[in-house]
């Protein structure tokens, strides 16, 4: 398994219900296809730029290591998944396990 680090923006007007409920999918998928390691939640930060009318947004961070086949079915969900303003998903070749 290889380790990847998603950063997440949600969008900073939801309910602290269904803010949970988005990220409790997100890690569901990312549990199904592989481990959660840590889970930053930033809280909400000033945006350097208006984003979909938001100055603002919701951050949560997420360490996780998957199989890569499963990283473009993580990408889509994500692409399509309505909470989730932006996203950047990348590969943390730093944290790999170094072969035995």
């Amino acid at each position: 398994m290889k380790a990847y680090e998603l950063m997440l923006l949600l969008n900073p007007v939801l309910e602290e219900e269904a803010r949970e409920a988005a990220l409790e999918k997100i890690q569901g998928l990312i549990s199904a296809n592989g481990t959660i390691d840590s889970v930053d939640q930033w809280g909400k930060r000033r945006l350097a730029f208006e984003i979909d009318k938001f100055s603002e947004g919701d951050y949560v961070v997420l360490d996780f290591r998957a199989e890569p086949t499963a990283i473009a079915e993580i990408d889509r969900v994500l692409h399509i998944t309505d909470p989730v303003v932006r996203y950047m998903l990348v590969r943390r070749e730093d944290k790999d396990r170094l072969p035995a």
